[in-house]
């Protein structure tokens, strides 16, 4: 392969449709903390001075969703009541109903019957060498961007940065090599700084070099990888208007930046405020559990695992695995092993990845893989997966 570029974007917590994210997340850790069986389908819709929450959900214990909204939009920063969104002045719209029951015949345990999966659909999962969380560089220095510049905000280094912005980071490839950064661009709202510049070009000055001493430059010091100082602030100029007054936000719309930043294939199906039933969510992080421990465990350089069920089934209707060559196996000896080791029902993912528990509102936000702490990032499959690699050895 020749050199390209490769290009993955992330957005902070304040952007519209994170901000949806995360309300929803947040509902879903609120049931799930006292109902681990609730069943969850949460979206939420935000514009000027608007919050819309609507959906199916079955609980014996529904939270003060209302609450939960301030408090989630509060965290985030968006509480200068002057706005036209702030956590105690905004209106909050409740659309809740339970889930349907043709659906939850088909997903509830019944006697001897296990759990079916609660759609159909197909999930994808990935994982590459090419950094040490096993992820693709564009999108792990996006969210390492976006992430620095809600810590520069929350701690003061730069109290004059409001909570929407967006990230872009550009990778030169050689095959499947990173080779450098070429680009980056960092979009970020901010005060209205003009009582104190000029005119907007000293502001956008100001911004520009305050971002990427703080921002930019901190974040690609940490990686072992040249970058060209070839960095764009705020292209239009200015950036004052933003967050669900300037656009309005939607829960799921941003599952490339969920997950591998364009660079591996993705399912149909979003995350946020979906309960483990729906295997959207909980098969996305099956797949990369699976193909990070084979990465992990040294059976490929790169992985990408496919899952694709039927609603009310329990066992997968197809399993596809790609190693793009660099497998040390077949595929098809590597799929037969893949079966062996992890279980694929939709209850045994629930189980092994401890899904019912009320982990999901901090996902909301910068990726829901390549971090630390979660279940799926776990690579404690690895001998496992050799022991069967020397069964199928000594069978063959």
């Amino acid at each position: 392969m020749s050199n390209y570029l490769f290009t993955s974007e992330s957005v902070t917590e304040g952007h519209p449709d994170k901000v949806c994210d995360q309300i929803s997340d947040a509902i879903l850790d609120a049931i799930l903390k006292n109902d681990p069986n609730g069943r969850v389908a949460c979206e939420t819709l935000t514009t000027t001075n608007l919050v819309i929450i609507s959906g199916e959900i079955t609980t014996d214990n529904h939270p003060d969703y209302e609450n939960i909204v301030r408090e989630t939009i509060r965290k985030i920063g968006y509480t200068d009541n002057s706005s036209k969104f702030s956590a105690d002045t905004v209106e909050i719209q409740l659309y809740i109903d339970e889930q349907s029951p043709e659906i939850a015949q088909g997903v509830n345990e019944l006697n001897d019957k296990e759990q079916g999966a609660g759609d159909q659909g197909l999930m994808f999962g990935f994982a590459c060498k090419e950094t040490p969380e096993l992820m693709p560089l564009p999108i792990q220095l996006s969210h390492r961007l976006t992430e620095r510049l809600a810590e520069v905000r929350k701690n003061g280094t730069l109290s004059w940065l409001r909570p929407d912005g967006k990230s872009q980071v550009t990778v030169e490839y050689d095959g499947f090599t990173p080779i450098s950064i070429s680009k980056v661009v960092i979009a970020t709202q901010h005060d209205d700084m003009l009582d104190t510049y000029s005119n907007e070009e000293e502001e956008h000055a100001f911004i520009t070099k305050e971002i990427i001493e703080n921002v930019i430059t901190p974040v690609l010091d940490k990686y072992e990888i040249d970058y060209d100082e070839n960095f764009i602030v705020n292209g239009t100029g200015r950036f004052v208007l933003g967050g669900p007054e300037a656009d309005t936000g939607l829960t799921g719309r941003k599952i490339i930046v969920d997950t591998y930043g364009g660079y591996a294939r993705h399912g149909g199906g979003a995350f946020s405020g979906k309960d483990p039933s729906k295997v959207d969510r909980s098969a996305s992080y099956m797949t990369r559990y699976i193909a990070k421990n084979i990465v992990a465990a040294d059976l490929a350089e790169r992985c990408e695992v496919q899952l694709a069920y039927s609603i009310g089934v329990a066992e997968p209707v197809s399993i596809n695995v790609d190693t793009f060559g660099t497998g040390v196996l077949r595929e098809e000896e590597l799929t037969n092993i893949i079966q062996n080791v992890f279980n694929l029902t939709p209850s045994g993912i629930i189980n092994s990845l401890g899904l019912k528990k009320d982990i999901y509102k901090e996902l909301g936000a910068y990726g829901h893989f390549g971090r630390e702490g979660l279940p799926w990032e776990k690579t404690d499959k690895i001998e496992q997966l050799k022991q069967e690699i020397k069964l199928e050895e000594s069978v063959g």
